[in-house]
Order: structure tokens, then sequence, then C-alpha cells
């Protein structure tokens, strides 16, 4: 079974889902390197060139690939889920874990990492803060409707958010083979 990431910019996706597997023996899956290695560039250069719809379409092709059920930790862009096609394609092919925090921590993180304004395009014209609060709650219900767990990532270490993952998977599966056995 694959564990699936998803959530906001700078929740953690890819330096939990690096950890993760590496804790767990399976392989890592970021859609958003995978995009950016098979198009030899950025993101922002992508979308910047080519536009979102480019960019998208991209993504779409890069998740249908994916292992379905392998065993990978998979970090979805923190917009794959907004497509029907990368839901659908996503969901057969594991559990997913939603990856919180909450404005403040994200617009913070974004704005300590050295590379997350070469490498991500802005999503609107508006400033970080009200950005992030604004996309973050149009995508919220959506993250909430696919997840099987969420984990909070504001103030912890990578070490604690992985633990919590894997507590929260644990539990996930005692609860599937108790529903199995009624």
């Amino acid at each position: 079974m694959n564990i699936i990431l998803i959530g906001y910019r700078c929740t953690g996706k890819t330096s939990v889902g690096k950890r993760l597997a590496v804790r767990l023996g399976i392989p890592f899956y970021d859609t958003d390197e995978l995009i950016q290695s098979d198009a030899g560039k950025t993101i922002r250069e992508m979308v910047d060139e080519e536009g979102w719809d480019a960019f998208r379409a991209q993504e779409r092709a890069i998740i249908k690939k994916l292992p379905s059920s392998a065993g990978a930790v998979i970090a979805a862009g923190g917009g794959a889920i907004m497509d029907a096609e990368n839901r659908k394609a996503l969901k057969h092919k594991g559990l997913f874990v939603w990856l919180i925090a909450d404005v403040r921590t994200i617009v913070e993180r974004m704005q300590s990492d050295r590379t997350s304004t070469a490498q991500r395009p802005p999503l609107t014209g508006q400033s970080l803060e009200q950005e992030t609060a604004e996309v973050l709650e149009a995508r919220k219900p959506i993250y909430r409707e696919l997840s099987d767990c969420a984990i909070d990532t504001s103030g912890k270490g990578i070490d604690a958010i992985a633990d919590e993952i894997l507590t929260a998977l644990a539990r996930c599966h005692l609860d599937e083979q108790k529903s199995r056995a009624t």
C-alpha cells in the first residue's frame, strides 16, 4: 500500500515524505520533483512559459504513471487534488495523509525556504499571506474529503511528524482489520 501525502505548500510533504520512506525502507516519489525532472525546468519556469494548464496536464500524466500498490510514499503537489482525474487516479493508489499547518506557519516556511520563490509560482496576484489564506480555505474541503487521517505539522520537527503518521496509519490498519472481522 502507498502512503499519499497531501496538503498545502510547505506543510512538510516532501521533507516528511523522504524521512518516512527511509524509515519504512520504501521508495519516495514527489510529483513536483518528477514534473520538474521530466520538463527540465522548475514549476515556476513551466508556468511562466506555458501556463498553469500545461503544468496541470504534465501533473496528470505523472500521477497516472505512479505505482498503484508497490508500497511507496508519494508527495502530491498541493494543488494536484483539485483535479478530478488526479483524485480518481490517486484514490486507488493508497491511503491519504493530509498534512496541515496554519497560514502563519506556511508563510514562515515559504519565506525561509531559499528555493520556494524560485520554484513555486504565485497562485494569485495577492500578498503571500492573503493568497495562502484564500487558496488554503478553498482547498480544505477536498483535502478533508480525501484524507484517511490528518496530521498538524505546525511547530513540529520532521521525525515527530513521521512518528505521528506511523501511529495514525497503524490505527487505520487496526480499524480496517476490526471492520473486516465484524
